[in-house]
Parts: C-alpha cells; structure tokens; sequence
C-alpha cells in the first residue's frame, strides 16, 4: 500500500495539523482486523447509524465506550467451550475491539441488540452558537436621528 506524506500540509496550512493526524491515525488503522464486520449508515440530516454483526455475545460481555472524539467498541467473549467438541466451528466468537473516530460535536445517543446485530445511533448536535443564522436587513439606518434635527437646515443642526 502507498503511504501518503502530509508534509506539505503542515508546511502550508496552519491549525490543521489535527486534521493530518486524523488522516495518519486512519490509515495507519486500515490494518484494523475485519472482524466484527460492521456497515455506516445515514438514516437522517445530522443522524448516523453503526450497525455490527456480532452473532454470539450477549449484551454483557460488550462495551460501548466515548472519549475525545473516539468511539471503542469491544466485546469480550467468555469462554464456554468447555466440554464442546466441534466438528467444524464457523461462528467467530473471539473478542474484538473496533474504534471509530467521531466528528466535533458527534454524540452517541442510544445502543440496542437485535438478531445478532449491534445497533449504535449517532447524531450531530451543532451548538446554537456555531450555527449558521440569517441576519435581518431593516429599512431604517443603523444609526437613528433624533426626529427635531431631520427637518432643520444643516446650518442649525451644527449650532445645536
């Protein structure tokens, strides 16, 4: 695989050096196992949606954790095989840890289980003040004058 240099980046824009270290950290990740197998959905404006197979583990033996931007879901497997003997085992139950690193102001907002599959739900909560507002043009001047002066010649107006 190609390794891509951000070097000229850092060069040339300033204050961006945390979106190059994203970009690093994302490909130095790509080597990330595939399992659990997992798909990103969209499922509104500002709404996303994690969606794992984990067939196998029950809700307890998972973890959902949030910090600095970073999402980490692990799953611990508890080892049952004692006493089974298996002539082909095709079901992975190994443990797992899977990170996902979130957007500014990405917020996980619930997780549930269903059919062996692990349901995380995100949503973007932009705060009031970083967003986008329209500004009002009113037709009077920023500045008022007072009602006496604007029907007195200018050479009055100076006097008072």
């Amino acid at each position: 695989m190609n390794t891509l240099d951000f070097t000229p980046f850092y060069r040339s824009f300033i204050g961006f050096d945390h979106l190059a270290n994203l970009m690093d950290a994302a490909a130095r990740n790509e080597k990330q196992p595939a399992y659990p197998p997992y798909n990103i959905e969209v499922t509104g404006e500002d709404q996303y949606r994690i969606t794992m197979a984990i067939a196998g583990f029950d809700e307890n033996e998972l973890s959902i954790e949030t910090e600095h931007n970073t999402l980490l879901v692990r799953g611990q497997k508890a080892d049952k095989t004692e006493g089974r003997r298996f002539l082909h085992q095709g079901i992975a139950e190994r443990n797992f840890e899977r990170k996902f690193q979130l957007s500014d102001y990405i917020k996980v907002t619930g997780a549930q289980m269903s059919h062996g599959l692990l349901h995380i739900e995100l949503v973007r909560e932009v705060p009031e003040a970083l967003k986008p507002r329209k500004i009002a043009i009113n037709q009077q001047s920023a500045v008022k004058a007072e009602p006496q002066l604007l029907n007195q010649p200018l050479a009055q107006v100076s006097n008072a």
